[in-house]
């Protein structure tokens, strides 16, 4: 009997560790799975980053992570937009209308009012995640679209016109076109030099703008120029080196100057009060002193005069006007 007893209190005491073991496996296992849940919930709480952050000309720019809506508040921009096929939610325009030679490429895009001072209004409702400025808006301006978007200020400096080709590029995902265009401007431009060699040796080859009634030359940076006396190996008139940006130059100082070829720029929209001041120029007899008019070697609007000259779409247009004048003729 007492063998009996025994082995049923051994047996119970089995029985009671067996439940006691189960307990804590399954104590263990509930702790194992709301730790699981908890790490889970942890993740699923860490947001990915809703920026990123942009160097332009060695400035850091913070932008939404995704770019989709872009506003070009400049025509530097908007040439860059069009020869990277960009379609803008919103452009400046010029009398109201986008320039016919963008027309094409940025049709419909709507108006955010013209170059100088963009419309605050039509940009709070396009909600554009980036303004593409400009390096020429006062302050103030530049203060107000950034107010709506985060805002680039677009150089109009020639010699940056691959930066400013690679920031349209970087921010629509067009990388390897940017690149194409480059090599090839390059390319073209190599070519050329080499077509030219010593045809315009000592020859002064300038651009010239008329606004507002009155010439204006650029420095060798700015404009055009860069095409000429940088890319082509041109050499650089003597005026052209005293002028810093862009500056007025009496007819008859111009005269003085008396370059061998002269590309002239005239739009009707910069010459709002005075329409024929160009027609006026051709018939000065100072004008008619020049070389290059005796020669006819003037080209008027080769490009279309409001081309901003220092984009890609511009230098490229312009390349080949020097190749049709210069050595087709």
């Amino acid at each position: 009997m007492k063998e009996k007893w025994k082995y049923l209190r051994w047996t119970g005491i089995i029985a009671l560790l067996c439940l006691l073991l189960a307990a804590c496996n399954e104590s263990s296992n509930a702790t194992s799975d709301e730790s699981s849940d908890s790490d889970h919930n942890d993740e699923s709480k860490i947001e990915e980053p809703q920026e990123q952050t942009i160097t332009y000309l060695d400035k850091q720019y913070t932008i939404p992570k995704e770019v989709n809506n872009i506003a070009t508040a400049s025509l530097e921009a908007m040439e860059d937009a069009a020869v990277l096929g960009v379609q803008p939610v919103g452009t400046i325009t010029v009398g109201g209308q986008i320039p016919e030679y963008l027309a094409e490429e940025l049709k419909g895009a709507e108006s955010i009012g013209e170059k100088k001072q963009p419309s605050y209004e039509t940009l709070l409702k396009l909600k554009p995640d980036v303004i593409m400025g400009s390096s020429k808006f006062q302050p103030e301006v530049a203060e107000k679209l950034n107010e709506v978007a985060p805002m680039f200020p677009v150089s109009h400096i020639s010699t940056n016109w691959e930066e400013n080709l690679n920031l349209m590029a970087k921010l629509t995902g067009n990388k390897e076109k940017a690149e194409e265009i480059i090599s090839q401007y390059k390319e073209d431009a190599d070519h050329l030099t080499k077509e030219l060699g010593n045809r315009l040796k000592d020859k002064q080859v300038v651009v010239a703008r008329i606004r507002g009634g009155n010439i204006f030359l650029y420095s060798e940076s700015v404009y055009f120029n860069p095409v000429l006396y940088k890319d082509l190996g041109l050499q650089v008139p003597e005026t052209i080196k005293a002028v810093k940006a862009q500056e007025m130059i009496s007819l008859e100082k111009f005269a003085e100057m008396n370059p061998d070829y002269l590309f002239v720029q005239f739009a009707e929209s910069e010459n709002a009060d005075n329409p024929q001041a160009l027609e006026e120029l051709q018939k000065n007899p100072i004008w008619k002193s020049m070389k290059a008019v005796k020669e006819e070697h003037v080209f008027i609007n080769k490009v279309d005069p409001m081309a901003q000259g220092g984009t890609a779409w511009s230098k490229t247009a312009f390349l080949k006007a020097v190749e049709e004048n210069l050595v087709k003729q």
